[in-house]
């Protein structure tokens, strides 16, 4: 039996029960002196409470998923990397600082994510930086806490007029920016692809996916309540953009997370295409639903009811337009509760000639051991799939100024040389035309032609250079 089946739920909790009604049958058995019935009623209330505690857990693992088999229960996790298999091209297109203390990104003390293991250090143009922060939202008014990693690059004279891409990273509930600079360890991943010449250098905000902490806001605005969908795909960017050097355009923007961090990379990137083009899911659910953490997301009546179709992505995809954006879903056929939800998504998505790509391992569970295997080859197709931004400040790309400035002192080598050569033409031609006068007057005619013919090809050469 599966550790997350119900066939093992229901009998570890009929061995519960049958536990505690023998106990009180032999309970008066056991009222005796002496050591035997001591230890009998010791042992008796020991089984008796393990039944009961493993009958729970197992619920509890059941409902959250922390372990989805036997094998990550006991430890034998496989570390092995694992690969992105791209599972539709579809039609969409292929998306091939100074944080100041009143702005719209203000720096905290915060956690430092130098205190975390394996963290390097040193100059920022060599290891880049994180840097801890609020993000301030100035059409919600809500403040949330984050992380932004940027790359050695960004402090980089030859990259100092460029813009960046941009990876938002959400959390899983209850979970955080530590959740992912630590366990999930997105910068030391992005560190290592930049070191391997795997990703472009980008810009990484680490981030909680509920502006409205203890509620789980599953980033849905809320009626007459919190408005995290608006929060992140309207006043996050504004804010980067306000503060970092990142793309002006959509297709340098992408978004993935973890749990329910992946539920709503999905869920934006499907509502809000011009903003987040790429989405990854790791271990995300396809719809939202209320819960005792949510509390109402939707509100009543046909409104909110049409609100909770329109957050199933199952519905999206048979009743509204295809939109264009790229999908990676990321799951696991043994432990994981959404692999067949994921696998009728896609199949789905393959119809509606959706961009999708997925990772599917053979075995994992909604814990930290499996998505640390995913982070680093999503981190990786996530920047295959973005464009590095061409906006930079003063219009020029990364480094042109330098090549600009190259092609021009070679040109002028070379027109310098195309002069030269007309010159040593044109006295050569004066040469010939002055023997011909000497000889006769037929060659006189002959002269000028050779050297306006001699001169031309001069000129010409160095127009091609």
């Amino acid at each position: 039996m599966g550790l997350t089946s119900r066939s093992l739920m229901y009998t570890v909790a009929f061995a519960a029960v049958l536990c505690v009604a023998l106990m009180v049958w032999i309970w008066p058995r056991l009222s005796g002196r002496g050591p035997l019935p001591v230890f009998g009623r010791l042992g008796a209330i020991l089984l008796t409470q393990l039944s009961i505690m493993a009958a729970v857990l197992l619920v509890v693992n059941s409902s959250v998923g922390f372990f989805g088999t036997w094998n990550q229960l006991l430890g034998r996790v496989d570390k092995a990397p694992v690969n992105v298999t791209q599972m539709n091209s579809g039609t969409g297109p292929r998306a091939s600082v100074s944080e100041t203390k009143d702005g719209l990104i203000q720096p905290t003390g915060g956690e430092k994510v130098e205190k975390f293991a394996g963290y390097p250090k040193g100059p920022e143009d060599k290891v880049g930086a994180v840097r801890s922060v609020r993000v301030i939202g100035k059409r919600t008014l809500a403040v949330n806490s984050a992380y932004v990693y940027l790359p050695p690059e960004y402090f980089q004279k030859q990259y100092e007029r460029a813009h960046f891409p941009v990876m938002v990273v959400v959390s899983g509930y209850p979970g955080g920016r530590v959740s992912l600079a630590r366990n999930l360890q997105v910068p030391l991943n992005a560190a290592r692809l930049l070191e391997e010449k795997k990703m472009a250098p980008t810009v990484i905000v680490m981030i909680s996916p509920t502006i409205a902490q203890p509620r789980d806001t599953e980033c849905v605005d809320v009626p007459d309540g919190p408005q995290a969908e608006t929060f992140l795909t309207k006043d996050l960017p504004d804010a980067l953009r306000s503060t970092y050097r990142v793309g002006q355009d959509a297709t340098g923007w992408g978004i993935m997370g973890y749990s329910t961090g992946g539920t709503c990379a999905l869920q934006l990137a499907m509502r809000a295409p011009d903003v987040y083009p790429v989405a990854a899911s790791l271990s995300g659910d396809l719809s939202v639903k209320n819960d005792i953490a949510t509390g109402d997301l939707f509100g009543g009546g046909e409104k909110g009811k049409q609100r909770k179709r329109e957050h199933d992505l199952m519905w999206r995809l048979r009743n509204l337009p295809t939109p264009p954006v790229s999908l990676l879903l990321a799951t696991s056929r043994k432990g994981e509760k959404n692999f067949h939800d994921t696998e009728e998504f896609l199949r789905l998505a393959n119809e509606k000639k959706l961009r999708t790509a997925t990772i599917v391992l053979p075995e994992g569970s909604h814990q930290f051991s499996t998505w640390r295997r995913e982070i680093g080859p999503v981190m990786e197709w996530m920047s295959k799939e973005l464009t590095f931004p061409q906006d930079t400040e003063g219009g020029k790309k990364p480094g042109e100024e330098k090549k600009q400035e190259e092609k021009k002192q070679e040109e002028k080598k070379q027109e310098d040389a195309g002069k030269a050569g007309g010159k040593d033409a044109e006295v050569k031609a004066d040469d010939k035309a002055g023997a011909g006068n000497a000889d006769d007057g037929k060659a006189d005619g002959d002269a000028a032609p050779r050297g306006q013919g001699d001169d031309r090809p001069g000129d010409e050469e160095g127009e091609r250079d």
